[in-house]
C-alpha cells in the first residue's frame, strides 16, 4: 500500500511539473515593418506561432478555474489548449534590454507595437487568452467545452442587447461590447416561447415584452424576418432599435473552460522566460517582464493578479511590472457561460457581473458587502509583488467607479496606497482619445480629443526603469477627498453652458447577490439567478471636481489640459433616439472655447475665449513650450514628443 501511495504521488507530480507549454510551432518568420531601423537596436523580427500547452486539473495552481474538473482530458489526465501568439523581437538579440513586454490583445486584437519602446530595445508578445472570440484578423485560442458524465450542461443565461444603429441579428450572449466578435452560447431550443426578450430605454424602466411573433431564434442578415433559424444568432422584427436596451432570457448549453485563458497567458510567459530548449526562440534572453493591459484587458491582468496566477507551476514570478490601462473592475472570464466582454456600464449591462469587491490593491474590509480582500492578496503569499501602474481616463470614474479603488465605501475618507503601486489619472480625458472632430450621432457633441497617450508612454519607460533599475516613478496623480478633488457628482462645481446638458448622472453600485454558486470575492463560478440588487447597501461613487473651465482637477493634467483650447469631459450624455439622458458608453465630449470675447457672451459662456486668454498666436505658442517642457523634467513627457507637439501648436492657426 506504502508502496502504492509513494508511486502515485510521484506520478502526480511528474503531471503537476509537465503541465505547461509542451510545444511550440513558428508558423511564419518576416522582417518586421520592411526592416526599418529602430534607433540603435536596429531591426526586429516578426515571428507568428502556435503554442500547445496542457494543465492539470488537479494542480492547486489550477483547480480555481471554473469548470476544470469537467473539461476533457488526455491521455495523461490533462487539460489541454491551443493558443496563437506573435513575438517581435530585435534581430540582434544583443542589443535587447531583455525586457519581455507583454501586449494583452484586446478582443483577439494585437493592436501596433510602439516605435519609441521598439528603439529600446523591447521584446514585444502578444498572445490569445479569450476563448470565445470569432473573426477574421484575430488571434484566438482553443478551450475545451464543460461536460457533466458526457452529456451536455445547461444553464439559465441573462444577456443585453445594445445597438448604436438599427440591427436585423445579433449574436445571442455577445452583449453591448462584443456581440458580433463573441462565440454565442446555443440556445437549447429553437422555440422562441421557452425564452423571454423585453426592452426599456433606460435600466430604471419597467421592461416592455417583445411579441414571441416579433423575433425569432434566426438569422435576418441576408433575408428578411423572421430569417434563417438559427441556435446562435437572434433577430428582431423591423430590427434592434438602437433607443432601446433588449434583454434577453433563455436555456444555453456548451459553456467553454474560458479560465484556462489566465492559465494559457501564465504558462506562455513562463515558457518564454524561463525554458532552456531549443524552441524558445529567446531562451537566456529575459531579465524580466511586463503586462500592459488596455481597458478589457486591464479588467484581465488585475483579475489574473487576484486569482493568483501571477506564480508559474514552480512558483517563480511571471510578471514584475503590471500596467492595469484605462481598466478598473474585474472581468467574467472564470465563470460557467462567462462573457469577457461585458462592461457593466451605467445603460449597457448595468447589473453585469465584474464590479464586485475587493475593489482596492492592497486589503480591506468592505463593511457593505462583508467582504475582506484586495487584488494583490494572491501575490502577497507567493512571496513576490509585482510594481503596478493603474493608469485611467476620467471616464473610468464615471463609468466603472474608479473612486471605490482609493477611498472608503462610503467615500468619506481616502485609503493609503501601496508602496508598490502607482495611480495615475489622466484628467478630462474619455476611455480612449478621439483623433477627430467629428460629431458623436450617439450625444451630439465632438468626442474628447484631449489626448493622454504622450503622459502614457513616458509612464511605460518609467515602469520598466522601476521594474528593471529600480528607479521610482513619479508619485500617483490622482484626486483625493482630503485635497477636495473628489467628489459627489453633483458637486464637482459644474459652470452651467449654453446647451451643454449636465444631470451629474454617475454610474452607481449597490451589493449585488448573483446566487448561492457564485463567490462575487473570486469572481468565479455560476451564475444561477438574475442579481438581487441590495438597495439599501448603496457604495457612494465619487467624481473629480472642475475648474472654472469645467475642466477637472486632481490628476495628472496633459499637455492640452494645461494650454487649454476647450473643456474636455469624461463623460457625455445620450441623445433623443439613443436612450436620451442616460451616460454615453465610454464617450467624453469636447467643448471649444470661443474665438473672441464678443462671441462668448453671446453665448453667455462664462469661460475665457482663446483671445482673452491667449491674446497672440506667438503667446500661445510660449505657454505650450513652457508647459511641455516642465513636463519633461517631470517625467511625464518624452523630449521627442514634447517636441513635436511644439511644432504643432507652432503650426495651428489659433488667433
Amino acid at each position: 500500500m506504502k508502496k502504492t501511495l509513494f508511486l502515485l504521488l510521484v506520478f502526480l507530480c511528474t503531471i503537476a511539473s509537465e503541465a505547461k507549454i509542451i510545444r511550440i510551432v513558428i508558423d511564419k518568420t518576416e522582417v518586421y515593418a520592411d526592416g526599418k531601423q529602430f534607433g540603435n537596436v536596429g531591426q526586429y523580427q516578426r515571428l507568428t506561432g502556435r503554442a500547445f500547452g496542457e494543465v492539470s486539473p488537479t494542480d492547486i495552481h489550477n483547480t480555481i478555474i471554473q469548470d476544470i474538473a469537467l473539461a476533457p482530458r488526455n491521455e495523461r489526465g490533462m487539460v489541454e489548449y491551443e493558443m496563437e501568439f506573435v513575438l517581435l523581437k530585435p534581430l540582434d538579440l544583443n542589443k535587447s534590454n531583455h525586457l519581455l513586454y507583454y501586449s494583452v490583445p484586446n478582443r483577439g486584437n494585437i493592436g501596433g507595437a510602439d516605435t519609441t519602446l521598439l528603439k529600446r530595445g523591447y521584446i514585444y508578445l502578444w498572445s490569445s487568452w479569450q476563448g470565445d472570440i470569432i473573426g477574421d484578423g484575430k488571434i484566438k485560442i482553443k478551450v475545451p467545452v464543460a461536460t457533466e458524465n458526457g452529456k451536455d450542461i445547461i444553464g439559465k443565461l441573462h444577456a443585453e442587447l445594445v445597438v448604436n444603429e438599427n440591427t436585423p441579428t445579433q449574436n445571442l450572449s455577445g452583449g453591448a461590447f462584443s456581440a458580433q466578435f463573441h462565440k454565442a452560447y446555443e440556445t437549447v431550443s429553437l422555440d422562441n416561447s421557452t425564452a423571454t426578450l423585453t426592452k426599456r430605454i433606460h435600466a430604471s424602466d419597467e421592461p416592455i415584452k417583445v411579441p414571441d411573433s416579433d423575433w425569432a431564434f434566426s438569422d435576418c442578415t441576408t433575408e428578411a424576418f423572421p430569417g434563417k433559424p438559427s441556435t446562435t444568432q437572434i433577430s428582431v422584427k423591423g430590427g434592434f432599435d438602437p433607443d432601446y436596451i433588449y434583454e434577453l432570457d433563455y436555456t444555453a448549453k456548451n459553456p467553454l473552460v474560458l479560465g484556462l485563458g489566465f492559465a494559457a497567458t501564465r504558462d506562455i510567459i513562463s515558457f518564454f522566460r524561463y525554458a532552456k530548449q531549443t524552441d524558445n526562440p529567446i531562451a537566456n534572453q529575459i531579465k524580466a517582464s511586463i503586462a500592459v493591459g488596455v481597458s478589457q484587458c486591464g479588467n484581465f491582468l488585475r483579475t489574473f493578479l487576484h486569482l493568483g496566477f501571477n506564480a508559474d507551476e514552480d512558483n517563480k514570478p511571471v510578471f514584475e511590472g503590471i500596467n492595469a490601462h484605462i481598466g478598473a473592475r474585474k472581468i467574467t472570464l472564470n465563470v460557467r457561460f462567462g462573457r469577457p466582454g461585458g462592461g457593466g456600464m451605467q445603460h449597457e449591462e448595468l447589473v453585469f457581473p465584474g464590479n464586485e469587491p475587493p475593489f482596492t490593491w492592497q486589503s480591506t474590509l468592505d463593511p457593505l458587502s462583508g467582504i475582506e480582500g484586495g487584488i494583490l492578496d494572491a501575490c502577497q503569499k507567493q512571496g513576490f509583488m509585482p510594481k503596478i501602474m493603474h493608469t485611467l481616463s476620467s471616464t473610468e470614474y464615471w463609468q466603472s467607479r474608479m473612486s471605490l479603488r482609493t477611498t472608503d465605501v462610503y467615500g468619506t475618507k481616502d485609503l493609503e496606497i501601496p508602496d508598490n503601486v502607482r495611480i495615475y489619472l489622466f484628467s478630462s480625458t474619455q476611455h480612449w482619445p478621439a483623433f477627430s472632430s467629428n460629431i458623436n450621432r450617439m450625444t451630439g457633441f465632438s468626442s474628447n480629443s484631449n489626448s493622454y497617450l504622450d503622459s502614457w508612454r513616458a509612464l511605460q519607460i518609467a515602469l520598466e526603469q522601476w521594474v528593471l533599475e529600480g528607479k521610482k516613478p513619479p508619485k500617483s496623480i490622482y484626486p483625493t477627498i482630503k485635497d477636495k478633488t473628489l467628489v459627489k457628482s453633483t458637486e464637482i462645481g459644474w459652470q452651467i453652458m449654453f446647451n451643454v446638458p449636465f444631470r451629474g448622472l454617475v454610474n452607481g453600485l449597490e451589493v449585488r447577490d448573483f446566487g448561492p454558486q457564485f463567490d462575487e470575492k473570486m469572481m468565479t463560478g455560476i451564475i444561477s439567478e438574475n442579481p438581487v440588487l441590495k438597495k439599501d447597501k448603496q457604495y457612494t461613487v465619487l467624481v473629480p471636481k472642475v475648474d472654472a473651465d469645467n475642466n477637472e482637477m486632481g490628476g495628472l493634467s496633459t499637455l492640452s489640459l494645461r494650454v487649454p483650447l476647450g473643456t474636455y469631459t469624461g463623460w457625455s450624455l445620450r441623445k433623443a433616439g439613443y436612450g436620451e439622458g442616460d451616460l454615453a458608453v465610454l464617450e467624453g465630449m469636447y467643448i471649444p472655447f470661443a474665438k473672441t470675447r464678443a462671441e462668448r457672451l453671446v453665448n453667455s459662456d462664462t469661460r475665457l475665449s482663446l483671445e482673452e486668454r491667449y491674446e497672440t498666436q506667438a503667446n500661445y505658442v510660449k505657454k505650450v513650450k513652457k508647459a511641455a517642457k516642465k513636463m519633461v523634467k517631470q517625467g511625464l513627457m518624452l523630449p521627442e514628443d514634447a517636441n513635436r507637439e511644439i511644432k504643432k501648436a507652432e503650426e495651428l492657426k489659433l488667433l
